[in-house]
């Protein structure tokens, strides 16, 4: 097995005991969704403790807070969790797939999305039930503070058979933390500039508000951006020590450091498109890699503990131990930790 992953096989809510107090810097992860898949056969010794076959949304909830407590004791203060979640609806009782179904896939619209015998005060047939935002409530209200509701665009959604709605195509990663401050690499996941941006920090930029903002007492939008524009020209004439003026300084963008082009990109936005990842051996699909990338990225230097309190077939494990980070990873089947082992038999920092 990887030296730099630790695998714990059981209940995640007791194996992470054997974790110590704050030192994991940061969690990602995707817990089993309510009541969309069961991922442990009937005879399986564990399937009375598999997390997400809850008879009530308000039971899942009551889970999730358990799980994150015992998160929370063993992050350290700075460190971030990145949970990620889908949502489904209230059977109309005509149709759907009952709880129990293994045809149901996390990570995927396939399938449907709806629950039957769902009982909840105030929740009618084919509502969508927000379980998602019940959990991020309920950490809220535990002390976690919640930082940031990315969502995840899936760019090719399997579609489904309702008529009366959008097919789903997003679901919810929440950026939770423990504390005020904490640790965020906010460079590390910074978006690219675009060719315009460069031009206009080459050359300077000279747009004028085509509306009259000051009178309608809101910002100048073209004035705001030439700030930005002249705060990059300013950050890479420091970076290099000399006149923007200077010989030379007008090269073309592939001449520019990394940290120079760092400079002129902007911070990650809050929707991610990111296909659905399909991992053949284990029969499901799976936490997409690249989407689990930023997440570690921002949230860890090299070196730190990822944990993933649900670690399924161990991508998070894989994208962590990939940038030379270590790994912390629980898993209720032990049917896959020999899958687990195989895909984290890697060499720690190279290339996704």
């Amino acid at each position: 097995m990887n030296q730099n992953l630790k695998i714990l096989n059981g209940d995640c809510r007791e194996v992470m005991r054997q974790i110590d107090d704050e030192s994991v810097q940061t969690c990602v992860t995707s817990p089993p969704y309510w009541r969309l898949r069961s991922y442990l056969p009937p005879d399986h010794p564990n399937k009375g403790l598999e997390i997400g076959q809850e008879k009530t949304p308000e039971a899942y909830v009551q889970t999730m807070r358990q799980v994150f407590s015992e998160v929370w004791r063993v992050m350290k203060k700075d460190g971030t969790v990145w949970l990620n979640l889908g949502d489904s609806y209230s059977g109309s009782g005509k149709g759907g797939t009952p709880g129990h179904s293994p045809h149901i896939k996390q990570h995927t619209n396939s399938g449907s999305l709806s629950v039957r015998g769902v009982k909840r005060n105030g929740l009618k047939p084919k509502d969508l039930i927000g379980v998602p935002w019940l959990v991020a409530f309920a950490l809220q209200s535990d002390g976690w503070y919640l930082r940031s509701d990315i969502i995840w665009h899936k760019p090719n959604p399997m579609p489904e058979s309702v008529t009366d709605r959008p097919t789903r195509s997003h679901e919810y990663i929440f950026l939770l933390t423990k504390s005020e401050r904490y640790y965020y690499d906010a460079a590390a996941i910074r978006e690219p500039a675009s060719p315009d941006l460069i031009k206009q920090v080459e050359e300077g930029y000279n747009g004028h508000a085509l509306k009259d903002y000051l009178a309608a007492n809101v910002q100048d939008a073209s004035a705001t951006k030439a700030r930005i524009i002249n705060g990059a020209r300013k950050r890479i004439d420091k970076q290099r020590g000399h006149s923007r003026r200077h010989a030379g300084f007008n090269d073309e963008w592939d001449a520019l450091t990394p940290a120079e082009q760092a400079l002129l990109g902007s911070n990650k936005r809050d929707v991610w498109s990111v296909a659905p990842a399909n991992y053949r051996e284990a029969h499901f699909a799976t936490f997409p890699p690249d989407l689990i990338k930023p997440c570690i990225l921002a949230g860890t230097k090299p070196g730190d503990v990822v944990l993933d309190p649900f670690g399924g077939s161990g991508t998070t494990a894989r994208v962590a131990i990939e940038l030379g980070r270590k790994a912390v990873i629980c898993e209720l089947n032990n049917d896959y930790i020999p899958l687990i082992e195989q895909r984290t038999n890697i060499t720690a920092g190279l290339k996704l």
